[in-house]
């Protein structure tokens, strides 16, 4: 208590001024109009701006629930598309909504983690794609989580055919720009323009045929090659990557039995 009195008494001098100053200032605002509307409007563009504030931080949050929300509307969606198709596909694909938690682009064997793993019934090899298109292909699986192998992931092969003929090619990546990939395999007399859409070929059991895959940017065929050289503008953007789709193919099993039992 004697050392709180002590400063008090060493800064008297100046709490004075300041309480002089503070009442100059209020007798100035409240008994001329034109200070003191100044000062309500500063008062009121802080607390406006500060409302502005909270409401964005509330926005966030809001929007993350309405994005997950539409990921499982989507998926459901999807679901029952699937089950209403008619075509020799019809009924054969299920969707599985999922969020990455954690992913890598800038690597040569970049990986994503998903939440959900062999509790959720997620097995490996089954692919995984979300609203614009391709993604990769379950390569790992624990229990609540899995790893999947992304398109630029220089061990990454998928099939995929072009939508203005269903010429069929291999997409894979050199480890460059996870924005781009290669088709390969596609032979010189094939026809190939900037703009071309790939899609997947529905040729293997991991994705139904016509998922996006990407736009052509350029090809190049050099004098006395066999095949193109055609790089392709990924239509899934990696770096915005947030939820996915696990896709379960029901006769995946039976299929890979058959295939393995051919080598």
């Amino acid at each position: 208590m004697q050392n709180l009195l002590r400063i008090l008494l060493r800064y008297s001098n100046f709490l004075v001024f300041i309480l002089l100053e503070v009442a100059a200032f209020m007798l100035l605002t409240w008994n001329n109009a034109y200070p003191r509307s100044a000062v309500l409007s500063t008062a009121n563009a802080f607390v406006a701006w500060q409302n502005e504030q909270v409401s964005e931080v509330r926005g966030y949050f809001s929007l993350h629930s309405q994005n997950e929300q539409l990921a499982a509307e989507n998926v459901a969606l999807r679901n029952q598309l699937s089950s209403m198709e008619s075509d020799e596909n019809g009924g054969r694909y299920a969707y599985m909504s999922a969020k990455a938690v954690q992913m890598t682009t800038s690597r040569l064997h970049n990986y994503i983690t998903i939440n959900l793993g062999s509790n959720d019934g997620i097995v490996r090899g089954q692919g995984v794609r979300n609203e614009e298109g391709v993604v990769g292909i379950i390569q790992t699986v624990g229990p609540n989580y899995s790893v999947v192998l992304p398109v630029i992931n220089t061990n990454s092969h998928t099939s995929c055919r072009f939508t203005k003929n269903d010429y069929v090619g291999t997409l894979t990546w050199d480890g460059k720009d996870n924005r781009f990939a290669q088709l390969t395999d596609v032979a010189a007399h094939m026809v190939v323009n900037p703009g071309d859409t790939i899609v997947t070929s529905g040729l293997s059991p991991v994705f139904p045929e016509g998922i996006a895959v990407g736009i052509v940017e350029n090809s190049v065929l050099k004098e006395g090659d066999s095949y193109y050289t055609i790089r392709v503008r990924l239509s899934t953007n990696f770096k915005r990557l947030k939820y996915v789709e696990v896709v379960q193919n029901k006769d995946q099993q039976e299929l890979e039995e058959l295939s393995d039992g051919m080598d």
